[in-house]
């Protein structure tokens, strides 16, 4: 029995990843020729295409897809194997390739990377920010910042803290057209809907007692970005679903209120996951540990303290409920 092409596998996962011959020749400092080369190699021991070749573009074919999962998984393992056997399991180098939501990513993500590379040097960042859901095995990434319920999968997942999400508008808002004291009121109310998620166009909402209610929210904007709401939920235009941590400096400032506090609008998690594997490159250890270390105990991943419950309450009590005008 003869071994696997390790060498060919690595170059296949390198050429579809950049999507060409021509790209991944230069990443591996390796000739276009050598690259052709390798795939060809793989193509006739497995007897399949695992490439379509166009005047334009280069895509794997469904064979090519499958083996690619099973790839990257293999040489994940082995160049954690790798590190772990040499000097960079203790001095940790090289890139780690991440990705996050776009509005995470730049307020709560970048801001600790000065301090990451301060202790360490030898490590880079591949930041690449986006709210859509990215394969990181098929694209290679090694960390994914994912804000979510997550679903089963193959893939390591560490959870951070729990990301309640809330009902918010602005105090002129609510003095306007009436604060919201059941889910339902929202049917009466100018709404903000998100694009993205696993359910877009619905809210879900629970109470301690278990009763579950679903809300089809109706108003002047839905967008794929959370973030677009912020200036016309301030302005009072609307109200919205938002994750605690792009509102809670706005509570706290009083520009912004939550309200429904019986209620919980799903449940999110800030999680960190990692493509399958049982070892993990030093340099993507650090990572992990840093963000384990700043975000796990931010403020807006605190429990809002009893008091500011009950204020909450008692200011939907003194705004009586009404309908948009």
């Amino acid at each position: 029995m003869s071994l696997p092409d390790f060498e060919a596998w690595a170059i296949f996962v390198k050429v579809v990843q950049t999507g060409s011959f021509s790209r991944a020749a230069i990443e591996l400092g390796l000739s276009k020729a050598t690259v052709s080369k390798a795939v060809a190699r793989l193509e006739l021991r497995l007897g399949s295409h695992l490439l379509q070749r166009t005047s334009r573009r280069l895509a794997p074919t469904e064979i090519g897809r499958q083996s690619m999962a099973r790839a990257q998984r293999m040489l994940v393992e082995a160049e954690a194997a790798d590190l772990e056997a040499s000097e960079q399991a203790a001095a940790p180098r090289g890139k780690v390739r991440m990705t996050a939501p776009v509005f995470f990513g730049i307020e709560y993500v970048a801001p600790l990377l000065q301090e990451l590379f301060l202790a360490y040097p030898d490590v880079s960042i591949d930041l690449h920010l986006s709210d859509a859901v990215v394969d990181l095995v098929g694209e290679g990434f090694d960390l994914a910042v994912r804000i979510a319920a997550l679903a089963d999968s193959t893939l390591r997942a560490k959870r951070l803290c729990a990301v309640r999400a809330l009902v918010v508008g602005s105090p002129a808002y609510f003095e306007r057209y009436g604060t919201p004291t059941h889910p339902q009121d929202l049917g009466a109310h100018r709404c903000l809907t998100y694009a993205l998620g696993n359910d877009p166009g619905r809210w879900r909402f629970e109470n301690a007692a278990g009763d579950e209610l679903v809300v089809t929210p109706h108003g002047p904007l839905r967008s794929n970005s959370g973030e677009a709401f912020l200036p016309l939920l301030r302005a009072g235009c609307g109200v919205t679903v938002l994750p605690e941590f792009m509102v809670w400096r706005d509570l706290a400032a009083g520009t912004l209120r939550a309200v429904l506090m019986d209620w919980s609008v799903g449940s999110l998690g800030l999680n960190l996951v990692m493509p399958p594997g049982g070892l993990r490159a030093a340099r993507v250890q650090v990572v992990i540990d840093a963000l384990t270390r700043h975000l796990s105990g931010a403020a807006w991943a605190a429990k809002v303290p009893p008091e500011c419950v009950a204020a909450h309450r008692e200011q939907e009590r003194a705004t009586p409920p009404g309908r948009p005008g």
